[in-house]
């Protein structure tokens, strides 16, 4: 599968929304957040320049995003979400690959939030 990303525009917002709202559903998650919240919150992160979105797409359909910010010496990974019927098809792996080889610096430690019992 040819895995391509682009960094997420405005447009993507509501996409992206609808998937944090997915994440939160089959993390369990308590988040009261509905999707309308979700998409002010990420859309506040994106223009503040908080976090950073990529899309992840194959023949130009979404299949997975990545929310994630910069710090100092490390990559803080918040949100990753491979769309439900692309899940075991090796779409994670490749854009984990993606971003390690393309969009992340290689001398940074990388942290990602889980929830304890995912």
């Amino acid at each position: 599968m040819n895995l391509t990303w682009r960094d997420a525009a405005d447009s993507d917002l509501p996409l992206l929304a609808e998937w944090n709202l997915q994440l939160i559903r089959d993390e369990a998650h308590r988040n009261p957040m509905n999707v309308v919240q979700l998409e002010e919150r990420m859309r506040g992160w994106l223009q503040r320049g908080e976090y950073r979105a990529i899309l992840f797409s194959a023949q130009e359909e979404p299949m997975a995003h990545a929310v994630f910010r910069r710090e100092e010496s490390l990559i803080h990974l918040r949100q990753f979400f491979v769309r439900r019927d692309r899940r075991r098809m090796g779409i994670g792996r490749a854009a984990i690959a993606l971003l390690r080889k393309e969009v992340w610096p290689r001398d940074v430690r990388l942290t990602v939030d889980v929830l304890c019992h995912n």
